[in-house]
């Protein structure tokens, strides 16, 4: 059965289950608190947000982001396929993003996948779909899922703040690499993201700052 998170109340439910379900994590969010929600649109524009934003502050990222949209509305994947390098260049975008996001359109427009029917299958499935394309890592899969879809098991492992995070949670004598945060968050399932969220969080309560991933901000 696959879980989302769409709503304020879903992520409480499932953080509810997930402290059922581990207690170490009550304390965890006792400090915490609720985490806010995060969702973004998706389909070709989320995913597009997310790509944006990567290695960006705020602020540039929603600059970009605003050009972006102002000069394809909407943001369609054949208008972004077909359009000019250079017009893209202008707009802010490095050459790696172009290049990415136009690999995305291509793959969209000749049916080999179809993101918004990514939210019918379980996280693992649609991650691996989602890191066939080109210029998507592990990363912008995970994010995508939880954020734009509201996959309530995905789990961005590679996240660094994630792993600090959960070194401090569990009192580790290190960060965890990525490949460590899969079994440590295996009795999270079917709800890592709900996890993601809470650790996230956390990680801001202890630490004074934010460590939720920041998205380009999307038009509504």
């Amino acid at each position: 059965m696959t879980l989302f998170i769409h709503t304020k109340a879903d992520l409480e439910a499932a953080l509810a289950e997930l402290v059922a379900a581990d207690p170490r994590l009550a304390p965890v969010l006792e400090l915490a608190g609720q985490p806010p929600l995060r969702r973004r649109a998706g389909g070709f524009p989320g995913l597009a947000s997310i790509i944006v934003a990567q290695q960006l502050s705020t602020a540039s990222a929603g600059a970009i982001w605003g050009r972006l949209s102002a000069a394809f509305d909407p943001l369609h994947p054949g208008a972004v396929r077909r359009a000019r390098a250079t017009k893209l260049q202008r707009i802010g975008l490095s050459a790696a993003k172009i290049k990415t996001l136009k690999a995305i359109a291509s793959a969209i427009d000749r049916g080999a996948i179809d993101l918004g029917a990514l939210a019918d299958q379980p996280a693992d499935a649609a991650h691996a779909a989602l890191t066939k394309l080109h210029g998507v890592g592990p990363w912008t899969a995970d994010i995508y899922l939880l954020f734009c879809l509201g996959h309530a098991d995905a789990w961005p492992a590679g996240d660094l703040a994630l792993q600090e995070a959960v070194r401090l949670a569990f009192a580790l004598p290190g960060r965890p690499t990525t490949r460590e945060m899969g079994p440590l968050a295996e009795i999270w399932r079917p709800r890592r993201g709900a996890a993601a969220y809470l650790l996230w969080t956390y990680y801001r309560a202890v630490k004074g700052r934010e460590a939720a991933p920041a998205l380009a901000q999307q038009r509504t």
